[in-house]
């Protein structure tokens, strides 16, 4: 095979993988509310995807251009992803649920620097405990990683958050200012 066309097949192969990349990045985006950022995306998107079109287009002959493109679009989406978990954007919400005392479970999780809120309900087969802890994405794997250690099979769901009326630092901040030295935020 001659060089230049496994240097035309590497290229669009590697454009390919990285528009889809930047595209999966660019649908988290507009999911989580970032326009701008989603825009400034989707431009070198649509940049690299015509640099990648243009290669194929160009090559129409040559079946390993197919199968570079479509091989960096399924390896671009597995990139994408792997990044957008790396990056962990987003607020989430744990809830706990369970019918046994989890003061433990609790006092661990404050002493990680999570809030919890207990509150206590009726549930199918009586009293049960639900607990909320409100985290960063980033968290996710800690805070689930001590709920099983406590009891791995304690009942909990994890949600994300589409919108809170104050950023979760600013709810540490209060916290912490409340908790340690008496203060709240003026209004």
């Amino acid at each position: 095979m001659h060089y230049e066309v496994i240097f035309i097949a590497v290229l669009v192969f590697a454009a390919r993988t990285l528009d889809v990349s930047v595209g999966t990045l660019r649908i988290i985006m507009v999911s989580k509310g970032k326009s701008v950022l989603a825009a400034i995306l989707g431009f070198f998107e649509s940049l690299i995807w015509i640099f990648a079109i243009a290669q194929l287009i160009s090559n129409l002959t040559n079946p390993l251009y197919y199968i570079a493109f479509a091989s960096g679009f399924a390896f671009g989406t597995y990139v994408g992803v792997i990044v957008e978990q790396k990056i962990a954007l987003g607020t989430l919400l744990v809830r706990i649920i369970s019918d046994k005392d989890c003061s433990e479970l609790i006092n661990t999780l404050r002493a990680k620097g999570y809030g919890v809120t207990n509150l206590e309900a009726q549930g199918k087969n009586g009293f049960v405990n639900i607990f909320y802890t409100v985290i960063h994405r980033s968290a996710n794997d800690d805070v689930l990683r001590t709920i099983k250690d406590f009891n791995p099979d304690i009942f909990f769901t994890v949600e994300e958050v589409k919108f809170a009326s104050i950023p979760l630092a600013q709810v540490r901040k209060l916290f912490f200012l409340n908790n340690h030295f008496g203060l709240r935020k003026a209004k």
